[in-house]
């Protein structure tokens, strides 16, 4: 597996460039390559990741989020976006200024989530992590209530494994997938009795 370079030194060579000039969303996606998924991902995953009550927030995110993993395994090599959003730009000079606004915080993030274990990403067991993921999604963008929460950390932590190839976060990722799966399970059994009595009670 080919060295993982930085989020910074990422960032730095696709916010490069004279200070009037545009990059637009697509252009940046570009550049992140395969990573660009797990990116855009976890930007949809994040307002799952906080209880907000917000009805159907999941299923809203949750479809773009199966939309791109279709994308992705169909052999792209990085996300497309549509062209109302992908062709938005901003003046490069705004986005420098914002890396050196954010340095601290991204060098504090690099040092804690940075490549290791990551045998957890290669081969058969990256083929297992892609699948997991694929259930954690599909069961965010159902619309089952109090099954949210979860399914959305377990994303994020996966997102996080693939972006910087860290292990540990997949361990994260892995064991979130397994509480969701659980706690999906036995809201499929207690669901019917909980609606029969409700029923009931309203009878």
């Amino acid at each position: 597996m080919n060295q993982r370079v930085g989020l910074m030194p990422t960032l730095e060579r696709l916010f490069a460039g004279p200070r009037e000039s545009q990059l637009s969303l697509q252009e940046f996606l570009t550049g992140l390559g395969d990573r660009s998924y797990a990116f855009v991902i976890a930007a949809l995953d994040l307002p799952n990741c906080i209880p907000t009550g917000i009805p159907f927030l999941s299923t809203v995110t949750g479809v773009p989020m199966l939309m791109l993993l279709v994308e992705e395994f169909g052999g792209s090599r990085a996300a497309l976006l549509p062209d109302f959003i992908g062709l938005r730009a901003f003046p490069r000079g705004r986005l420098q200024d914002f890396l050196i606004r954010a340095r601290i915080t991204i060098v504090w993030l690099e040092r804690r989530i940075h490549p290791r274990n990551e045998w957890w990403l290669l081969g058969l067991p990256r083929q297992f992590l892609l699948l997991a993921w694929t259930v954690d999604i599909v069961i965010l963008a159902l619309p089952i209530p109090l099954d949210n929460l979860l399914p959305a950390w377990a994303i994020l932590f996966f997102c996080l494994a693939l972006l910087e190839s860290d292990g540990v976060m997949a361990m994260l990722g892995w064991f979130f997938t397994l509480v969701t799966v659980a706690w999906t399970a036995f809201l499929a059994l207690i669901g019917p009795y909980v609606v029969y009595q409700l029923i009931r009670n309203m009878i």
